[in-house]
């Protein structure tokens, strides 16, 4: 059934999160709904970055089973919907504080750096997402790709440093299994125990 998905059907279930979130700023009374709407769009972005990047070492661990090949097939449509949710929340974020000021003051807080360089990392990696970035790009492209293993680990911290660490929680539970994947797909490759040559 996954194999048999259309681009158009793929894109309408990755924005099929963001239909609530529309709806309540739509509806809003008030500002409040600005601010409830930020948490929703960042953990939705982390989600489709973790979801994406799970395609090779689950392909790793189940040879031979297509969930992972169709994953890997369609990583790209993640990667660029965890950006737009990204973006979301970046908007969000800005409309939310109001003024230039407050930005600047927020800065030097580190939920606030870190997602700011992660979603610095992210525009680079949507806007070279397309088959005619690949094609030019040749092996550059995956070089620039890895920047997303950057990309979650400051997503990490900004998610599990609000609220005076009160997101460490939520982080992991979303963050640990992608860690213990990738921990194995480095052990397969570099760390396991090879046969003697005779």
């Amino acid at each position: 059934m996954l194999s048999r998905l259309s681009p158009f059907w793929l894109w309408a279930l990755l924005a099929l999160p963001g239909l609530p979130i529309t709806l309540g700023l739509i509806n809003a009374t008030d500002a409040k709904a600005i601010h409830a709407a930020l948490h929703p769009t960042g953990e939705f972005a982390a989600r489709f970055m973790i979801i994406a990047m799970l395609a090779s070492p689950l392909a790793l661990v189940f040879k031979g089973w297509r969930g992972p090949r169709w994953l890997q097939k369609n990583r790209r449509y993640f990667g660029v919907a965890a950006f737009f949710y990204a973006l979301a929340h970046t908007v969000l974020y800005l409309v939310d504080l109001g003024t230039v000021q407050k930005v600047v003051a927020d800065l030097p807080k580190l939920y606030i750096w870190t997602g700011w360089i992660a979603f610095l990392i992210f525009v680079p990696l949507a806007v070279t997402s397309s088959d005619y970035f690949v094609r030019k790009m040749g092996r550059n492209w995956k070089t620039l790709q890895r920047a997303t293993y950057g990309a979650a680990v400051l997503t990490l911290l900004h998610w599990a440093a609000l609220h005076d660490w009160g997101g460490l929680g939520p982080a992991l539970v979303h963050f640990v299994p992608l860690g213990l994947l990738e921990a194995y797909r480095v052990w397969y490759w570099y760390l396991r125990p090879r046969p003697q040559a005779a």
